[in-house]
């Protein structure tokens, strides 16, 4: 019976922490979508330079048509943030009085300073 009792609240519990998990990524990738779009970098996709506003809404739709693919921040990143999906071309943030870096490298240290703040 005890065991019985046990595997209920185990199962009833799973859909608290999945929703939890979801929560927690709807939120950080919220926050990453958010800063890129109010930052003064340019973002630089197919070789092609656009304003930070343009690469929040660039990355919005994507995220938007490719839900299905993002589990975690983390597969956002890697899936749909870093490179085009057409041609392959990596994605760059430029940003004043830094160097160049991937995109992927950018969101994932503003994710490590997210998850660092909470």
């Amino acid at each position: 019976m005890i065991f019985l009792r046990s595997a209920i609240i185990a199962v009833l519990l799973v859909p608290a922490a999945v929703v939890a998990d979801v929560a927690d990524t709807t939120a950080e990738i919220e926050y990453l979508l958010n800063t890129l779009g109010s930052s003064e970098c340019t973002f630089v996709r197919n070789g092609e330079r656009h304003n930070a506003e343009r690469a929040e809404e660039h990355l919005r739709m994507k995220h938007r048509r490719g839900k299905r693919y993002v589990t975690t921040a983390e597969t956002f990143i890697e899936r749909l943030a870093s490179r085009s999906s057409m041609s392959k071309k990596p994605y760059w943030v430029d940003c004043p009085d830094d160097e160049p870096v991937p995109s992927g490298d950018w969101l994932m240290q503003r994710l490590s300073e997210f998850r660092a703040a909470r």
